[in-house]
């Protein structure tokens, strides 16, 4: 991609009161553009980060054994009512009415509209298990939408959920999710924790409900973790206290920390199934309500967390799966011919090698401004073509993370880069 034919152009100076520092970092680096309150575009910075985050999930939940579909944002009234949720959720539903005086809510979740597909599909044991998820738009009406892309009220999520017979079936399935979750945030660059938590209107509260958490400073969450064992709990349950043994190990303390909430899991057990009539025959010809799982995780606000986690006072350090590019091809003074030649080169040399970089060829930028760009936007590697690196037939190669640069020559650079990042 040549930077200056690029959609997204960063910025100097943006308003003070846009907090906190990852957020400001997508705004400045012109990654998202706010439309509204709790509104975001994704401009071509940030959406490629985004489909890399959907790469990466669609292939875990295609690797668990889950299918993929795609439902209807707008979903009738008389579904949740049948489920007593069209006014008791929190946040409440987007209502619209359409011109024959019908009310629908804009999805927030899917649980009425999938388990009454499940309804036409499931009679006998012979059908369960089932797995269905999808990557879609929600809409949440909130009270408070604050940290960018943290706290929205439109935002695309995957929402997963799993069909069983037994209690025992379901379980199994929900570890393997659970496993397959920390593999996702892993992806990221992420370093999750899973904690007991609420299910809010999802579930029931004897079911059980984990959150994934991630440790930061600007999060909203907070959770007691025992850093001996792992155990985590949200503060919101009040099990325990800060200076407490851990209740798991008996070892460690608890300590408070502030967190970032990248993935919910839930038991549904039979709520749904019940509400809406779906049951199956068993083995024995007994009639049996289904049992449900839900797994959930919103795209935008993941892309948030990574960006409130990986960076430093320049930008963003964005981890090498899921960063927009590869990357980062700057030549020094491109004016002259003999750098700009060479430089182009470079450029298409790496473009045949199937290495995504971004080649900026602005000749209207200084190469103070030009490095202040690959720091903001952060790309994992940089790469910066001079009369200094020429005059030894090489490149100076950085990467985002890192201090010290390396020369590396320009004949060997496709094989450093497919064998060293």
């Amino acid at each position: 991609m040549l930077q200056s034919k690029l959609f997204s152009k960063t910025k100097k100076k943006i308003a003070k009161d846009i907090t906190p520092e990852g957020y400001k970092f997508l705004i400045k680096g012109d990654f998202i553009n706010q439309l509204a309150s709790g509104i975001y575009n994704f401009l071509p910075l940030g959406y490629r980060v985004h489909q890399k985050i959907e790469k990466i999930i669609r292939e875990e939940m295609d690797s668990i054994g889950a299918q993929e579909v795609f439902l209807a944002a707008l979903q009738p009234k008389e579904l949740w009512q049948r489920t007593g949720r069209w006014n008791k959720m929190n946040p409440p539903l987007f209502k619209v009415c359409d011109l024959h005086k019908k009310y629908f809510a804009l999805g927030s979740t899917h649980e009425e509209v999938i388990t009454i597909l499940a309804k036409e599909r499931i009679q006998s044991y012979k059908d369960l298990p089932q797995a269905l998820y999808q990557i879609q738009t929600k809409f949440r009406n909130e009270v408070r939408s604050t940290g960018g892309l943290l706290r929205t009220r439109e935002f695309v999520m995957k929402d997963l959920y799993s069909f069983h017979q037994t209690q025992k079936d379901f379980e199994r399935y929900f570890n393997k999710v659970s496993q397959s979750y920390k593999r996702i945030f892993k992806s990221c660059g992420l370093n999750s924790i899973k904690s007991e938590a609420s299910g809010g209107t999802i579930s029931n509260k004897k079911e059980k409900t984990y959150e994934f958490q991630v440790k930061a400073e600007s999060g909203e969450d907070k959770v007691l973790f025992c850093s001996r064992c792992g155990w985590a709990i949200n503060l919101e349950l009040t099990r325990g206290g800060v200076g407490e043994k851990c209740p798991k190990c008996k070892k460690g303390f608890l300590q408070k920390i502030n967190t970032i909430e990248v993935g919910h899991i839930f038991s549904l057990g039979s709520k749904y199934s019940r509400a809406l009539g779906v049951y199956f025959i068993d083995k024995e010809g007994k009639k049996k309500p289904v049992i449900m799982g839900c797994y959930g995780i919103g795209l935008g606000r993941l892309m948030g967390t990574v960006a409130e986690v990986h960076h430093d006072s320049k930008g963003i350090i964005w981890p090498e799966e899921i960063a927009p590019f590869q990357v980062h091809l700057i030549p020094i003074e491109i004016t002259k011919s003999k750098i700009r030649k060479i430089s182009e080169k470079i450029y298409q040399d790496l473009q045949k090698a199937k290495i995504e970089v971004l080649y900026d060829d602005r000749t209207d930028k200084s190469p103070g401004e030009k490095l202040a760009d690959v720091d903001l936007i952060g790309i994992p590697i940089r790469i910066v073509a001079s009369e200094r690196t020429l005059k030894r037939n090489s490149v100076e190669i950085k990467k985002r993370d890192q201090k010290k640069a390396k020369l590396v020559r320009i004949q060997e650079l496709v094989r450093f880069l497919t064998t060293k990042s």
